[in-house]
């Protein structure tokens, strides 16, 4: 009869242990590295690629480089800038601010459903856009990419001369290539200011308005007013403020619109008003484009405001990207989440640039979804989470890998 010897484990037991250790191993990376199910989300935009819209040739002509899963790779090359480019805002730079998975948020790579997504090369982009005006117009998660951009390419070229073209926020030429990238801060694309009631009387006063701000739908903010004459490749968002009660409250400080100098009658609400103004700014750029100009609209980017808005507790502390459930959870309008306006929104751009050929979309609304852990959250110094920009490094990264994908697809 074979013994077993005191000092040893039986084989078999340890066989059995060994392999069900490595099953475990297996399913805990099976389950970290996709978070997300392209077919749950499907219809998480309302965005449906064109037959012959550049996002789906830039890489093959059955790609949808919007739609996919985040996979973590400890190996991806994160690192295509760090937190010493000073042109990130204080308030973003999660791995400067020790934000606990400040490192960790770049090693999530976007992997469409039927291709990859090419992390793009800043030299071989300098090098094929020389003689170049970009120009990013909207709000300040506009800047976010347009920071993401500009620390990209000063990683390779230091040779740069800092100025503000026509209006703009902040820009900057890089000398070797004349190639000048330029932000243009404006909340609403158009023209608005504060409104007080006539002591003579109007319109507006007739109907009991005392205060508020006034929106002319049909004239753009000054503050871009000649970035399309003046940019080869525009990029716009907009959409945050319109769902700002904060900034816009409804009792307090209503939106009052205007048309051709006049109050809109009866007052329509921030919705109707949305859709006037990006009917009149789609027809600016349309007619003020530079002959061969290419413009972008970008979907709107997603916050994660978790248990409440940012004014109620709300907070975004999680370390991994959300599941597809906690995605529809707070996002679905459906359920009025907390964070419903981003689909909200979209449904707005999607009727005001659905027939217009000249415009072409970035969709980051999809992949930005998921991305509850790459918010400066605490880390953003202010005294409430942010949790509506993004850490940078971080997921503008990407935003700015499809830009530069489509805009190759336009070209080629």
């Amino acid at each position: 009869m074979a013994t077993t010897s005191p000092n040893k484990l039986p084989l078999f037991p340890l066989l059995s242990l060994l392999c069900f250790i490595s099953i475990f191993f297996l399913l805990s990376l099976s389950r970290r590295a996709s978070l997300s199910s392209p077919n749950t989300h499907r219809s998480a935009t309302v965005f449906t690629p064109r037959s012959d819209d550049a996002s789906r040739t830039a890489v093959s002509s059955t790609c949808d480089l919007s739609d996919g899963s985040w996979i973590y790779d400890s190996n991806f090359r994160s690192a295509r800038y760090d937190s010493s480019c000073k042109e990130i805002f204080k308030g973003w730079n999660c791995v400067r601010n020790n934000k606990i998975n400040g490192l960790e948020i770049s090693k999530w790579r976007w992997k469409p459903k039927d291709c990859d997504l090419p992390s793009f090369d800043p030299l071989e982009f300098l090098e094929t856009h020389r003689n170049t005006n970009i120009g990013f117009v909207g709000d300040s998660l506009n800047r976010n990419m347009f920071v993401s951009l500009f620390c990209m390419l000063k990683s390779v070229t230091g040779e740069l001369k800092k100025w503000r073209p026509v209006g703009a926020d902040r820009g900057f030429t890089f000398l070797q290539y004349n190639l000048t990238i330029a932000y243009h801060r404006t909340n609403l694309l158009a023209r608005y200011g504060r409104w007080s009631a006539n002591a003579n009387g109007g319109e507006l006063e007739s109907l009991g308005f005392k205060e508020g701000y006034r929106i002319d739908v049909d004239i753009p903010d000054s503050s871009w007013v000649k970035a399309s004459s003046f940019h080869d490749i525009l990029i716009l968002n907009t959409g945050h403020w319109w769902w700002a009660p904060s900034k816009f409250d409804p009792s307090k400080s209503p939106m009052l619109f205007f048309e051709g100098g006049r109050p809109i009658l009866p007052p329509i609400n921030p919705a109707a008003g949305l859709d006037r103004v990006l009917n009149h700014m789609v027809n600016f750029v349309e007619k003020t484009k530079r002959p061969g100009g290419i413009i972008f609209f970008r979907t709107q980017s997603p916050r994660h405001f978790d248990g409440g808005d940012w004014d109620q507790g709300g907070t975004c502390q999680r370390l991994q990207p959300l599941s597809p459930g906690n995605v529809e959870e707070l996002f679905s309008v459906r359920n009025n989440g907390t964070n419903v306006e981003v689909r909200l929104v979209n449904q707005h751009l999607h009727n005001s640039l659905e027939s217009r050929s000249s415009f072409h979309v970035l969709d980051i609304t999809r992949m930005s979804e998921y991305r509850a852990d790459a918010h400066p959250a605490a880390a953003g110094g202010k005294n409430h989470d942010d949790c509506m920009h993004w850490c940078l490094p971080g997921i503008t990264d990407t935003w700015n890998d499809l830009f530069v994908a489509t805009l190759h697809g336009i070209k080629a």
